[in-house]
């Protein structure tokens, strides 16, 4: 392998990074436990909140880029609160020993197996599925080969992959908001540099307004330790990498929330989406809402899903 598809790695096991962000602190404000996980040779950072009681369901809320789990913790208080337990964790790349160093160890592939192998891990039977973003594309691809595994899945902000990539084809104003994508596949050194330099201000100024500047300056830092930006911009260089089994119709019930001022994916995808789904099916549009959903509308975000929940 070359030097360009080697990932960074300082190789240091952490938990906890000191930020009124991280898991350990997020946790502590939730009344919830901290934990790892070891699936193979990887240790993923989670937490959890539950209620004690047996017969709660659980959610799995997955996190996309660039964010963290902590990105999550308003929902999980909303979901805990109405009696669903609660498990999110910090996804390979993101995790400090969970953290391969080739391109290829960040395909779609790996991201489904890494959850299965979670879930097994945690003793879970069918279960109620939550990603954004990138927890989003794992999430499609999870419901499409592993719908028995599923109680309900819910995409927040990302549209079903087919459908944004048919958009992408035929309109010129979805393929030009994945012009990022295009720079982080052909210089991912250089938007690494460039989104760390200056105390991380290109990286700060994605969020726009809609993540408080406390948790935006924690998710900097984090990005900021050696090796972690790198790893998780490897997700967008393993695109097309690997097997990534073929997406069939989700067969699941599946709830998707979209943010009507999304800047990754536009109305033409989030109303395809809905085509791609031979199961219950309900879109939630927040008019105005930006991509970061999770921070920025947890209660909508909740309400849906515990709707969702409840209703199947």
């Amino acid at each position: 392998m070359g030097d360009a598809d080697h990932i960074a790695d300082d190789g240091v096991r952490a938990g906890a990074v000191g930020s009124p962000f991280d898991n350990v602190t997020v946790a502590a404000r939730l009344g919830g436990e901290t934990f790892t996980t070891q699936v193979g040779d990887l240790v993923f950072d989670c937490f959890r909140v539950t209620g004690g009681d047996g017969d709660r369901p659980t959610a799995v809320l997955v996190h996309g880029w660039p964010q963290f789990a902590a990105c999550w913790e308003d929902t999980a208080r909303a979901l805990a609160d109405a009696g669903i337990d609660v498990i999110a964790y910090d996804q390979r790349g993101y995790s400090p020993g969970a953290r391969p160093g080739e391109v290829e160890d960040y395909t779609v592939e790996h991201l489904v197996s890494d959850l299965r192998a979670l879930v097994q891990e945690w003793g879970l039977g069918p279960f109620h599925l939550v990603g954004h973003d990138w927890g989003g594309i794992l999430g499609w691809h999870f419901a499409a080969q592993h719908p028995d595994e599923l109680l309900t899945f819910t995409s927040v902000s990302t549209a079903h992959p087919t459908a944004h990539g048919q958009r992408i084809e035929e309109d010129p104003d979805q393929y030009e908001r994945m012009h990022y994508l295009r720079q982080i596949r052909k210089d991912p050194a250089g938007v690494e540099a460039r989104m760390l330099a200056d105390g991380g201000r290109r990286l700060a100024a994605i969020y726009g307004d809609a993540v408080s500047p406390e948790r935006v300056q924690s998710y900097v830092d984090r990005f900021s330790e050696p090796g972690v930006l790198a790893a998780a911009l490897a997700y967008y260089r393993a695109l097309g990498l690997g097997h990534t089994p073929q997406l069939t119709p989700i067969t699941v019930p599946t709830l998707y929330v979209w943010g009507s001022g999304d800047l990754a994916f536009t109305r033409g995808a989030a109303e395809l989406t809905g085509e791609h789904v031979e199961a219950d099916y309900r879109f939630v549009e927040i008019p105005g809402a930006t991509h970061w959903l999770p921070e920025e509308e947890p209660g909508v975000v909740s309400g849906a899903v515990i709707d969702w929940i409840r209703d199947h």
